[in-house]
């Protein structure tokens, strides 16, 4: 038996790829053909934009716990959340939470200590850059990392919320974020962490000079172990 997989989703592209790899990834656990049952729930993604533009993460803590309680009640029997940035309110409801959750930088944080990366880059929205999602889990290993300045900070959130999030991949873009990477490689980091959901869409392992850490799938992965355990 299988435990049912529910996925809250945010942005679409990002929820997509999370559930694709669970999918396409199930047959190296459980055999060809084969995968967890999983069960997504979306409100519109405007419903996180607003609230979080407005820095009201309690607001978005709450949809999160709507969207958990309708995935419990579809009879799901753990979580995850394919976003990122949201997760600064997932660390505050996560006691309110009818089921438990696995948290994306958690298994970030895991990988990068499993493969002995000691300094990370860190590329995501403006807000997960600043805020404590990663610093949080990587504190406690004792892994250190490192994000961009202010202006790049800002143009990031730029690409990501007017390009990635709508699947928008354009070769420019790329050209952009790879810049970013050799700029981490320089100062000393080992890895980079692709730490919003979409950034995986448009840097793979073979675009970047320091391994990666995918987070998207990554959490997939994580998913995938405890819904076979």
């Amino acid at each position: 038996m299988t435990k049912h997989i529910g996925i809250v989703g945010v942005s679409y592209e990002g929820a997509a790829l999370c559930y694709r790899t669970i999918c396409k990834e199930g047959k190296d656990w459980l055999g060809m053909y084969e995968h967890p049952q999983v069960t997504m729930h979306t409100f519109n993604l405007n419903d996180y934009k607003k609230p979080s533009d407005a820095d009201r993460w309690d607001l978005v803590g709450e949809l999160i716990l709507k969207s958990a309680r309708v995935l419990a009640g579809a009879g799901a029997e753990l979580l995850i959340c394919p976003d990122n940035t949201v997760h600064v309110s997932i660390d505050d409801i996560i006691d309110q939470s009818p089921l438990p959750w696995l948290h994306i930088a958690e298994e970030v944080a895991r990988e990068a200590e499993d493969k002995g990366y000691r300094n990370l880059g860190i590329l995501g929205t403006q807000p997960l850059m600043e805020g404590p999602v990663y610093p949080r889990k990587l504190e406690k290993r004792g892994i250190h990392w490192q994000t961009p300045d202010l202006t790049v900070r800002q143009q990031v959130q730029q690409y990501i919320v007017e390009e990635l999030i709508y699947g928008t991949v354009l070769p420019e873009t790329r050209k952009y974020f790879q810049g970013l990477i050799e700029q981490f490689a320089k100062v000393g980091c080992d890895a980079v962490v692709l730490g919003c959901t979409e950034i995986p869409l448009l840097i793979s392992a073979e675009d970047s000079v320091l391994p990666t850490l995918d987070s998207t799938r990554l959490l997939a992965r994580a998913a995938l172990r405890e819904a076979t355990s």
